[in-house]
């Protein structure tokens, strides 16, 4: 006996048990012989027809309109069965390209990896949170001789486009150690690299600075990142950090001013990307006093635990959906 007819010969069994019987039992055999259908590897219109046949023979009197109702039923599950097998083919092309980013963002995120520098005059806290899977944010940290410089940089952008240009500004940072000493040199030498080497199409905005451990001064520029603060701890008071600069990957032959400012006990530096201050919640957008006003909330706390939790408020505002990457960072001055 041919597995068709055998399956026929099956199928015709269990299905008079269940117009006969119609218990829970006779149900139970149709879900075992489902198993079947899937090792032989039938499709449901195929099963469709098997069940018109079986009628036919059970019921030689059965209605036409009857059979007729289960041609076009099996010309419905043709249609369904093709749309289903598409659907199967890009919900697993979707899987695998959805690993794949999980594993690029795992990738990027050991790059962009920077250790927060343990100073004692300096109480630091740094939180980067992607809005998406991969970020578009950058920082760093590197701690020289009396010297501790710290980048911030953003994409104009999100997604994989963003944390690909990031991956390429940390490689370019790393190869030029040289320049450390000179903020505004910084990035003039990372501009060339980014208009060498990025779509015409995207720019990258970037905060470059440099605090002296001994003389307690802070040296940086800009090129169009978000304008940070300056926490006076004598005024109590929080001023606008002012660098003028334009983002990278605009002219390869702009030049950058540099900045200083001097800075003593408790007073603060705070940076972050305009995932912060381009907040929307329903009443509009942000100001930057929210942003101080968050901040003096919690400026009891340690640097660290400040900046986590104007992340947890900022995350609120924004109904637990982040609409941009998210990168806040304190520095604070101890003694």
């Amino acid at each position: 006996m041919e597995w068709k007819d055998e399956i026929f010969s099956i199928y015709r069994k269990i299905l008079t048990h269940y117009i006969n019987e119609r218990t829970e039992e006779a149900l139970y055999e149709g879900q075992k012989f489902s198993r079947k259908l899937i090792e032989h590897q039938i499709p449901p219109e195929e099963m469709i027809s098997l069940h018109r046949n079986v009628l036919q023979d059970l019921f030689s009197d059965l209605p036409s309109y009857i059979l007729r109702s289960f041609d076009f039923l099996l010309e419905v599950m043709i249609g369904y069965g093709l749309a289903y097998q598409e659907h199967q083919f890009l919900r697993d092309q979707q899987q695998e390209l959805k690993s794949e980013i999980q594993i690029a963002a795992n990738v990027q995120q050991m790059l962009l990896e920077t250790e927060i520098p343990n100073i004692e005059c300096l109480d630091i806290g740094v939180i980067s949170v992607p809005a998406k899977i991969m970020n578009g944010d950058y920082y760093q940290f590197v701690e020289d001789e009396q010297m501790v410089s710290i980048a911030i940089a953003d994409v104009i952008g999100k997604g994989i486009p963003a944390a690909l240009c990031m991956s390429m500004i940390k490689y370019a940072m790393d190869s030029l150690p040289e320049s450390r000493q000179n903020p505004s040199r910084v990035l003039e030498n990372l501009n060339r690299v980014v208009e060498q080497n990025i779509d015409p199409s995207m720019f990258i905005t970037m905060f470059f600075g440099m605090y002296h451990t001994k003389k307690h001064t802070f040296t940086y520029a800009s090129a169009g990142h978000e304008i940070g603060f300056y926490y006076c701890a004598n005024e109590d008071a929080f001023y606008d950090l002012h660098a003028k600069g334009l983002v990278l990957g605009i002219d390869q032959n702009i030049r950058y001013r540099q900045y200083e400012k001097r800075i003593q006990t408790n007073d603060m530096i705070v940076l972050f990307s305009d995932g912060i201050t381009e907040t929307r919640t329903k009443d509009g957008f942000i100001d930057r006093s929210t942003v101080s006003n968050s901040l003096r909330q919690y400026m009891h706390l340690s640097a660290q635990e400040m900046v986590e939790n104007v992340y947890s408020d900022f995350e609120r505002m924004q109904d637990f959906e982040l609409q941009d990457d998210f990168t806040f960072i304190v520095l604070r001055r101890n003694v």
